[in-house]
């Protein structure tokens, strides 16, 4: 599916390039039937690899991306398109997700993602990839429900949670994906109902000494394109580098 998504939004894009490289990183997580095809531009209302708490035997699936609650009217596209991100700091708070946190916990799978820079006095944003320096791969902190049809069809659904940015992402937006260490994504899984508090300590933002960021192609702005080309280095004008720019 392609998304309708055709502009940034935060987080609304990333990268899955070799599951086999996580699923070697983190041996404990199950395969799929099938592996899937690279990613280099996994946007809004698509189908996402995601490793949800339902199964003590944790194992990759497929879940469509932007929440749709359980109590929502209808699983369209349109009813997922606010909740693609959801702020730890609300998350308690918000309806949506609270009771998602105590039960519904789950990993989305990443090697990167993007993060548009707007630049002072222009229309177009400078996107810029950003990943881990060993280049690991890692995953982002995610909540998923399940809604159903009034004819009994299945929807399921996620959301990514975000923080506001550490040092590296700052200059370029003001939040970023909560990226989980490797030690804490079992404890994310936990299956069961369980207390917010438990997890709440887990959403904080990446360290900043471990990431790395490089501005890409504006090829990347639209979701029709797919290739290793949209997560190559491109060179800015010095006017634009991210000291000098403001966040949006």
């Amino acid at each position: 599916m392609i998304s309708r998504y055709n502009f940034p939004v935060m987080c609304g894009r990333y990268t899955l390039i070799k599951l086999s490289d996580l699923l070697a990183y983190f041996p404990w997580i199950g395969s799929p039937a099938i592996m899937p095809e690279p990613r280099f531009n996994i946007a809004p209302s698509q189908s996402v690899a995601v490793v949800t708490n339902e199964s003590a035997e944790p194992t990759i699936d497929y879940l469509r991306w932007g929440l749709v609650p359980s109590w929502a009217k209808d699983g369209s596209i349109t009813a997922g398109s606010k909740m693609i991100n959801a702020r730890a700091e609300t998350l308690a708070q918000k309806p949506a997700f609270s009771r998602l946190l105590k039960r519904q916990r789950c990993l989305i799978p990443a090697g990167g993602f993007f993060e548009w820079q707007k630049t002072p006095g222009a229309k177009s944003k400078t996107p810029y990839y950003f990943r881990l320096k060993n280049e690991h791969p890692f995953a982002f902190a995610g909540l998923w429900d399940r809604w159903r049809s009034p004819d009994g069809d299945t929807l399921r659904t996620c959301t990514i949670i975000t923080i506001a940015a550490n040092t590296v992402v700052a200059p370029i937006h003001n939040r970023m994906p909560v990226m989980l260490k490797k030690s804490d994504c079992r404890r994310w899984l936990a299956p069961g109902e369980r207390s917010p508090e438990e997890f709440l300590e887990l959403l904080s933002p990446y360290p900043a000494d471990e990431m790395t960021a490089h501005p890409v192609s504006s090829l990347v702005s639209s979701p029709a394109n797919e290739g290793p080309e949209l997560i190559q280095p491109v060179a800015i004008p010095p006017e634009s580098t991210p000291a000098q720019l403001e966040l949006f």
